[in-house]
């Protein structure tokens, strides 16, 4: 996708899926920070369009999605989406209705979750220090473990029988490898780990290791290792700066994902992205953290990992240097102590966000966001 407009001032358009639980309050609070960025920088816009598409919606309407959804959603150059799930839905009805309907449609199937300790942030392993821990999980986001292939039968029968079918083909299995190899090569460790499970699963997984060592053979100036995903756990906690650039499928590195996460401070700082690597669709991007609906409405959602999730939007976008800026703003943030209750903290979500919002101004001057 390009910019809506393309000047040496380009306006960005971005469709904003508050959705589910706190996703409402982080995205507001990642919206409000991204209008003072663009406001205080002046050297580009955003434009957001609001989408009510929900459980609530759901509820009312008997689907998350309208039917025009997809083609309404490629008119777009980014989406930001906040979390899907409630309570009285079922998990597997709000995920496959709301983030898988827009991901593989849109064949966004490159998932990406940077994750490092931030400054002034602790991680829970007692001798991990700040640059320790600096790693980026390349997801297989299209098939493998969710490819949504199986079924069930003779149900609330004692021979009931239920089927759940990964699938892998060489066509998903290349691409995500050629981009996991690109983004390693371009990271400065130029390092990467194939997490697998070929021991045991000796078909789809034996079929990903033998692409992974085909591409890596493109790729001479990178360091590769390959680990069994019950060991990569281990060496996560372990042995965290001897880890780089990680890909694993869709399941292995949605697990490996949050204990990341966890390992880096909290769950609440962790992005994600959902590229399709073609641009011919838009990208979307999300917080980690899911709907949370246990703190639902009162305030103290950390919104810091949809700002994080922001700088890789708008690095994505090819704004480098506000994605850049950002960053360092939140950083700061964290490191004056002002943070959330899951970080140690105990500030509130528009806490955090005001904060943000006053070190972008102290940092980088220019007009009032208003």
């Amino acid at each position: 996708m390009s910019p809506s407009t393309v000047t040496e001032h380009p306006t960005y358009r971005i469709a904003s899926i508050p959705a589910d639980g706190i996703g409402p309050e982080v995205i507001s609070a990642g919206i409000t920070v991204l209008k003072k960025l663009v406001s205080t920088l002046g050297s580009f816009d955003l434009q957001f369009e609001n989408f009510d598409w929900s459980s609530d919606t759901y509820k009312k309407t008997g689907k998350y999605l309208p039917d025009d959804a997809l083609q309404t959603l490629k008119k777009f150059d980014a989406i930001l989406f906040g979390a899907v799930g409630a309570p009285d839905v079922p998990d597997y009805i709000s995920l496959w209705g709301l983030r898988l309907a827009i991901c593989q449609p849109l064949q966004q199937y490159a998932n990406v979750r940077p994750t490092k300790v931030f400054r002034g942030t602790q991680s829970p392993l007692r001798n991990c220090r700040t640059g320790d821990l600096d790693w980026v999980i390349i997801r297989e986001n299209s098939e493998g473990e969710y490819a949504g292939h199986g079924g069930r039968s003779h149900i609330n029968q004692p021979w009931e029988t239920a089927t759940e079918v990964s699938v892998f083909t060489r066509h998903g299995v290349e691409r995500i490898m050629r981009f996991a190899f690109e983004t390693a090569a371009k990271r400065p460790r130029k390092h990467i780990t194939v997490v697998t499970k070929s021991n045991a699963q000796r078909n789809g997984m034996v079929l990903w290791d033998q692409i992974a060592k085909e591409v890596a053979r493109e790729f001479p100036e990178v360091d590769v290792d390959k680990m069994l995903v019950d060991a990569m756990t281990t060496r996560m906690v372990l042995k965290p700066e001897s880890i780089d650039t990680i890909v694993a499928t869709n399941l292995h590195a949605d697990i490996l994902s949050d204990l990341a996460a966890a390992l880096a401070g909290s769950i609440g700082i962790a992005p994600t992205s959902n590229l399709d690597p073609t641009r011919e669709n838009p990208s979307m991007f999300e917080p980690v953290h899911g709907s949370a609906f246990d703190i639902t409405g009162m305030g103290i959602a950390n919104p810091v990992a949809t700002f994080w999730t922001a700088v890789e939007m708008l690095k994505w976008l090819g704004e480098e240097k506000a994605g850049d800026a950002l960053l360092e703003v939140v950083e700061n943030v964290c490191e004056r102590g002002i943070m959330t209750k899951d970080l140690g903290g105990s500030a509130t979500t528009l806490e955090v966000t005001n904060a943000v919002c006053d070190e972008i101004q102290r940092k980088f001057g220019g007009k009032s966001s208003g």
